[in-house]
């Protein structure tokens, strides 16, 4: 992000206008939202970080196990089954989350003498 004058740039009545709100002082004015790039696709980071998660994908499938493909990508195995899982079903981080909480509260139950 470049830092632009705005007497420079912006028609003297835009400028007045805005004073009327901001004197002085660095103001960010963002993209309009259709033209607005998403995370990591300037500088490349996304595009980084789904050819580890494909890799990721391959290992698994290959036989790797979640424990092993942790230790080798510095992740926790609770991040390798949201990257296993994501593409596969569709489903964003939140609803992952979700899914987890329910499935370990289904296991506890399981766990516990009793339970159906």
């Amino acid at each position: 992000m470049s830092y632009i004058k705005g007497d420079e740039t912006l028609p003297p009545e835009l400028l007045a206008e805005i004073q009327k709100y901001v004197q002085g002082a660095l103001v960010y004015i963002p993209r309009p939202p259709q033209e607005r790039m998403a995370w990591g696709h300037k500088n490349g980071a996304r595009m980084l970080l789904d050819q580890r998660d494909d890799a990721i994908r391959q290992a698994k499938s290959a036989g790797v196990s979640i424990n092993d493909l942790a230790d080798q990508y510095a992740l926790s195995t609770d991040a390798i089954r949201k990257i296993l899982y994501r593409r596969r079903s569709g489903a964003c981080p939140a609803q992952l989350a979700q899914a987890s909480e329910a499935h370990d509260l289904g296991a506890s139950l399981e766990a516990q003498p009793g339970a159906a």
